[in-house]
């Protein structure tokens, strides 16, 4: 196992904590059955995976959960404490009074006492529970982020969290919230791949010190439809150079994406 570690990363705001630079990401489309979603979890701790990304919205927290506890009871992994579980805020919770209650929620999903990274999702608030994609565009609105951050820095004062931050945020609204965080973010998650690369974000990001955590390296859902994820594995230049190199096209895609920032 210790030869196949996954380096780790030291994340700003959360007093010496260290993230995996690699994660397991737990949203699935379409969505998988809890089952199959709980089985895939433990086959990933098997494999040396200690740091999973979930969110309420992907409905994956539970079996999450179910598995972290199964691999602590077979032995798997001796404490929670080796993994690194990241969740997310939705945005039908992305109000001032509502942002502790999710987090709770959250964390009783998945058996556990406290997040290591929890981020909200997207600068965005639902007017209610959505049942359909996309959204209705009547139901959607910005975030009072001053107000939502100021609850997000309270899940870490209170231990329901180790870090906090943010996901597909502009560098116009992480300079937003820098302009009154007591606690900056420790973490932007976004799309970063070879063909949307977020250079002037990351350039934004390295100078304020904020971690840029890239999801969707393979493809996602720039210039895409939903689910189409081929375009970046089937690109003809990073299969010449994963050829070259001796590699797959994904280990060069990922190779990228740690390279870039």
């Amino acid at each position: 196992m210790d030869e196949n570690r996954v380096p780790e990363v030291s994340i700003a705001s959360s007093c010496g904590l260290t993230m995996p630079v690699i994660g397991m990401g737990t949203a699935t489309y379409p969505p998988a059955d809890a089952e199959t979603i709980k089985s895939a979890m433990l086959e990933a701790i098997k494999a040396g995976y200690r740091h999973f990304d979930t969110a309420f919205v992907y409905g994956s927290e539970q079996p999450l959960g179910e598995a972290i506890a199964e691999a602590l009871n077979i032995g798997l992994i001796k404490s929670r404490d080796e993994l690194f579980i990241t969740s997310k805020l939705w945005c039908t919770f992305a109000e001032q009074d509502l942002v502790i209650p999710a987090i709770k929620m959250s964390l009783k999903n998945l058996q556990l006492e406290y997040l290591d990274l929890y981020l909200i999702h997207w600068p965005l608030k639902f007017s209610k529970e959505v049942s359909r994609f996309p959204v209705p565009k009547e139901e959607v609105f910005l975030i009072d982020t001053k107000s939502v951050w100021s609850a997000m820095e309270e899940c870490q004062l209170l231990g329901l969290t180790k870090a906090i931050g943010v996901s597909n945020f502009s560098s116009k609204r992480l300079e937003d919230i820098l302009s009154f965080a007591k606690i900056p973010p420790a973490v932007n998650q976004v799309e970063m791949n070879p063909f949307w690369q977020q250079k002037e974000l990351n350039q934004l990001c390295k100078a304020k010190g904020i971690h840029v955590s890239a999801h969707s390296p393979l493809g996602g859902s720039v210039g895409a439809k939903l689910g189409d994820n081929n375009r970046i594995l089937d690109c003809d230049v990073l299969k010449e150079i994963a050829a070259a190199k001796g590699k797959t096209t994904a280990q060069v895609t990922f190779s990228l994406c740690l390279i870039n920032h």
